[in-house]
């Protein structure tokens, strides 16, 4: 009985159609990432990213009323979004889903292209799971923004050779470099690349054709984000933002080697192994791209300085399919029925989503609503009881300015971890100098009538001793605990 249920439900792989498959990958991302739909936030950097989209749609550029460290693209997808629907959730997270489903496509049409579409199509749902569980990735981060223009950018390069093809990947390859600066490095080693098949090969025009077009693509996209800050007398808040700060973050704020290692370690095991194994192709020129790029990929870490879990968004389409390649080849994979096996790790691995779900629905039952998080329930505590929402600090939670339609005290405030980023100061023309300086103008000057921290956490990361030890005596000193929400604690400043 089990196994005709596995069969049944296996795909015809010969008869998939293009159309079919995007629509597969589509409802598998939508029903592992739809209970997500309803949390106030998933990871703090999209909250920044939204309160960064208002600003834009409010009229105010990137960089001017807001400050954060992300490239413009970032932001235009969230102001867009709140363009378009309004202040909506869900339709944030709905074209978070899209996104994925974009990414996971062109990885099933790369795998098809050099493989087969049994297993372009395996390492597409591979590409979903690995964007939308294990960590903060059922949010919409930039790395999802970036990897659905670097991928079909990619599948381009693969299977297109006329020049109009390698211009609409520029394009898209420059899409992803200013969703993501660090995709700078990638695409590098991709021209480079390109350009020396064409040197070895003696083809000067077509090489100098080929990135004439490609080179253009990119360079016009960053043209057009700059332009707006050119237009409007600001061409220098954009270089200082876009280019010079995150050039200063990552010398300032760099993890250990040790941290990034195993990472680099594994992929390399993988390589040597395939290599030594005959499990890939090294001289074919799919094979060569797809490892171009997973190298720029781990150059733009170690350039970086860390390997934070959502980075991994922008690592797992490529070398799915370089590892779905590899393990096709082994023998005990090509001879075992891996089916049933494979059938109930499917039906396992969202459990993160099963618990989601169920933690939707309950809160529907006790709360009425199906929306969940101190993001919504400490505004919504705060408006019942009449408190300030004018002069207002999240230190936690801080989609709740969005939610109570409010700006954040100043623009370092955006991030609450940006306000201890003081090596970023001078990129946004900030007059304090120090996270210290910045911490009494919010308290001492600006004086928030209403506050809200983490309950039972550190306000700042616990290097931040100096700040911690600061703010912690200033609020025992000049605020008391006026409510208790969940997880949050609402803070009234004493007459």
């Amino acid at each position: 009985m089990l196994r005709k249920v596995i069969t049944s439900l296996t795909p015809k792989y010969h008869k998939l159609k293009d159309k079919s498959v995007f629509i597969l990958l589509f409802g598998t991302s939508f029903f592992i990432r739809f209970p997500f739909f309803f949390r106030d936030y998933i990871d703090r950097d999209e909250s920044t990213f939204i309160l960064m989209g208002q600003s834009w749609v409010d009229g105010y550029l990137p960089y001017i009323e807001l400050w954060d460290l992300k490239p413009p693209i970032t932001y235009l997808f969230f102001a867009s979004s709140i363009y378009v629907f309004g202040k909506s959730f869900l339709a944030i997270r709905f074209l978070g889903t899209l996104l994925v489903a974009i990414t996971a496509f062109f990885t099933y049409k790369i795998g098809k292209e050099i493989s087969s579409k049994k297993l372009g199509f395996w390492a597409a749902m591979l590409c979903v799971v690995l964007q939308s569980l294990f960590g903060s990735l059922q949010g919409v981060m930039s790395e999802h923004i970036c990897m659905a223009f670097f991928m079909p950018g990619l599948y381009l390069l693969i299977t297109r050779e006329k020049l109009f093809w390698a211009g609409l990947s520029g394009i898209l390859m420059g899409l992803a470099i200013m969703t993501k600066l660090n995709m700078a490095y990638v695409v590098l080693l991709l021209g480079i690349y390109f350009l020396y098949r064409y040197i070895k090969r003696r083809e000067y025009p077509k090489g100098i054709q080929f990135s004439f077009f490609f080179a253009g693509g990119i360079v016009m996209v960053i043209f057009l984000n700059i332009l707006p800050y050119i237009i409007t007398g600001n061409p220098e808040a954009w270089w200082k933002s876009v280019i010079l700060a995150p050039l200063e973050y990552t010398d300032a704020r760099r993890y250990s080697i040790l941290k990034m290692a195993p990472t680099f370690l594994l992929i390399g095991i993988f390589f040597y192994c395939s290599w030594k194994k005959k499990l890939l192709n090294f001289r074919a020129v799919a094979i060569e791209i797809l490892v171009i790029a997973v190298l720029g990929i781990l150059l733009s870490f170690i350039k970086g300085g860390r390997i934070n879990s959502h980075y991994l968004i922008q690592l797992h389409p490529v070398l799915i399919v370089l590892v779905s390649i590899a393990a096709g080849k082994i023998s005990i994979f090509q001879k075992f029925d891996y089916r049933p096996y494979l059938f109930f790790l499917t039906l396992m691995l969202p459990l993160e989503s099963y618990l989601e779900y169920y933690s939707v629905v309950r809160n529907k039952m006790e709360r009425g609503t199906f929306f969940n998080g101190e993001g919504f329930t400490v505004p919504h505590y705060i408006i019942n009881n009449q408190m300030d929402t004018q002069n207002i600090l999240f230190l936690g939670y801080h989609i709740g300015y969005w939610v109570l339609d409010v700006k954040p005290p100043t623009k370092a405030a955006t991030h609450p971890s940006n306000i201890c980023r003081d090596e970023l100061f001078p990129f946004y023309d900030n007059p304090r100098s120090s996270s210290l300086q910045e911490l009494q103008h919010i308290l001492e000057e600006i004086q928030p009538k209403t506050i809200v921290v983490r309950k039972n956490r550190l306000v700042f990361d616990k290097k931040e001793v100096e700040e911690n030890e600061y703010i912690d005596a200033y609020l025992k000193k000049h605020y008391e605990v006026f409510a208790t929400v969940d997880k949050a604690e609402v803070l009234k400043r004493l007459q």
